[in-house]
């Protein structure tokens, strides 16, 4: 099979690309507009392998997506701009690469009659959990942030095309994803980074905000099960049952690598901050019969000593002037301020 990776340069793309080169037979296109928080460095080793080819350009340029489809027999889209708070800062770019871009794809997907296309997806299109209950697929899509809205809506243009056009489409919607190659504004190689340079770790409102956690290599191999074995036109949620909440998790990293929790610095809250996600996976268990391989502990540990062991990575995403300038937008005010 010829696989269309889209975003194949990001955090969960470019783990993927490594699954596929490394644990299937299968031959790789990477289309990836190298932006800000993508790096080609990433999967850089397979480019002389006969199996892989690597395509700099946009999901939303016709012209780069009619390249990329070339004898290829499914897509598999994460191409997208993906964090809640560069979403607030820049809500126009979130829809013209996440729902314009699904669209090209989409419809060239449909003029090369494609095998599958499988849209990667997000738990945040559910919205916000109170204390009890899960995710499951047949929840209300109730988006609170325009990545969130964002996602949301290349969803249903995804949905309308296997409807409408008969496209053999998939989604996948996951809970969050942790591991190498994680670029340093999420969470956690965000305090991983700042507790090893002993810098203040800035925790929003009260740290109590819950996500369900997952190893991304786990979520590569569960996407590939539903590439393979899944029926078109379902949705699949991607979960590990790994809740915890975002100060619990501060204070883990602190633990493992042996750093005092006065580092931590409780900050203004993310505006529409999304109190609580949780993924129920059992139909992706039952039907497709996969089940992740790390547990949270194992997981954590293991990316913690990534970051020990990758300075280099990290240290020359910091030095592009636009991570500092959106740190400093986003964060300055928050930590000179604290808690508000």
């Amino acid at each position: 099979m010829r696989i269309l990776v889209t975003g194949g340069c990001g955090f969960i793309g470019s783990n993927y690309v490594h699954f596929l080169m490394t644990a299937t037979g299968h031959e790789v296109v990477n289309l990836d507009k190298l932006t800000d928080v993508s790096n080609r460095a990433n999967v850089e080793r397979y480019e002389s392998d006969p199996r892989y080819r690597f395509i700099e350009g946009d999901v939303a340029d016709r012209e780069a997506v009619e390249r990329a489809f070339d004898r290829c027999d499914a897509v598999v889209h994460f191409a997208a701009e993906s964090h809640v708070d560069r979403s607030i800062l820049d809500p126009l770019l979130f829809y013209r690469t996440n729902v314009e871009g699904t669209l090209v794809l989409l419809e060239e997907a449909r003029r090369r009659k494609i095998d599958r296309f499988l849209q990667v997806s997000t738990d945040e299109v559910y919205g916000s959990l109170g204390k009890e209950g899960m995710f499951s697929e047949e929840s209300p899509l109730r988006p609170n942030s325009p990545y969130a809205a964002s996602k949301t809506s290349a969803d249903l243009l995804v949905r309308s095309y296997g409807k409408t056009f008969g496209l053999p489409v998939l989604i996948t919607r996951c809970c969050n994803n942790y591991g190498a190659w994680q670029f340093p504004e999420k969470l956690i190689p965000l305090m991983i980074i700042r507790a090893l340079e002993e810098k203040t770790l800035p925790v929003y409102g009260d740290g109590t905000n819950v996500r369900d956690w997952i190893h991304a290599a786990d979520h590569c191999e569960a996407i590939q099960a539903v590439l393979e074995k899944g029926e078109p036109g379902e949705i699949y949620n991607i979960g590990a049952r790994s809740e915890m909440a975002n100060l619990e998790i501060v204070k883990a990293i602190l633990a493992i690598l042996g750093r005092s929790e006065t580092l931590i610095r409780f900050v203004e809250d993310r505006p529409g901050h999304d109190w609580r996600y949780a993924i129920d996976p059992e139909k992706l268990e039952k039907d497709v019969g996969w089940s992740p391989g790390h547990t949270f502990t194992e997981g954590l540990e293991e990316t913690v000593k990534w970051y020990v062991e990758n300075r280099e990575w990290w240290e020359t995403i910091r030095s592009r002037p636009s991570w500092k300038k959106y740190f400093d937008r986003w964060y300055g005010d928050r930590l000179a301020g604290g808690k508000k």
